[in-house]
Order: C-alpha cells, then structure tokens, then sequence
C-alpha cells in the first residue's frame, strides 16, 4: 500500500527545485516507489567544506529537503502545509566527489506530525550519513510550532 496522497511526479518534482537551494546544490529526485523517495546531490565545490569532503550541513539539505518533500506528497495541500521541526544527522564517512543518494522512508505518518529515515550512500552504495526529520503537518490560516 503506498503512502503517496496520489502518485508522485517526479518531473515536477525536480521543476519545483528552480530558484531554490536545491537548485545551487544540483538536488535531482530520481525515484519513486510505494514507501520511499529518492533524490541525490552532487558532492563537488558547491557542497564541500575547506578541506574537499562532502559538507555536513550540504548532506541535511538533502536529507531536509526529500524528507520534507515527502511529506508534502503524503499530505492534503489544500488544507494543511508542513514545515521541518527538528532534523539530525550522524555522519559516517567522508566524501570527496560523485553523487550521493538519499533514500527517504517513513517512520510516522501521524496527523500532526510526520517523521522520515533518510539514509545517504555513496555511489558504491557505501553508507555516508544517516538522518532522521521530525515535520509538523499544519492546518493552512495557522501558525507553524516555534514561528
């Protein structure tokens, strides 16, 4: 059984990247199945700390940004909106180039909350960070938590 509100388009997924940090960070959904979203990033200048490995905060953007996107298709959006809450990650080894790839799964899907296992590997499939996105599900015309 999927948990898609209805089949994702990852086309239009991808267009919705422009002029965004997504965009900068060359951010690609590539897959979908009934239980998980995929996208990968590009590791080169753009997401390097000083010293040429994959920056940790570049691998939470990624990580942010396919958990929240999930979210988003799991959701009513002509009711509700949903905004990260709390996002954690372990990095597990260092990157120097290539792609990585995150794979975001569903842990919680409540009605006010949401919360995604997002994994990150290297092109050799090895694990690189491991991540977890904690996203309020809020009723449009209200605030977000802590806004």
């Amino acid at each position: 059984m999927s948990v898609w509100r209805s089949p994702p388009d990852l086309d239009a997924l991808n267009a919705k990247q422009k002029n965004t940090i997504g965009e900068v960070l060359d951010i690609r959904f590539e897959a979908v199945d009934d239980q998980s979203l995929t996208a990968s990033m590009a590791v080169d200048e753009r997401t390097h700390q000083p010293y040429g490995l994959l920056h940790g905060g570049a691998s939470v953007v990624l990580a942010e940004t396919v958990g929240s996107t999930a979210s988003y298709l799991v959701i009513d959006t002509e009711r509700f909106f949903c905004v990260g809450i709390e996002v954690n990650a372990n990095h597990l080894r260092g990157v120097r180039s290539g792609r990585v790839t995150a794979v975001a799964h569903p842990v919680h899907i409540g009605r006010t909350t949401h919360v995604w296992d997002i994994r990150l590997t290297t092109e050799d499939g090895k694990a690189c960070c491991i991540s977890r996105l904690t996203v309020a599900v809020v009723p449009h015309g209200e605030q977000p938590p802590g806004r």
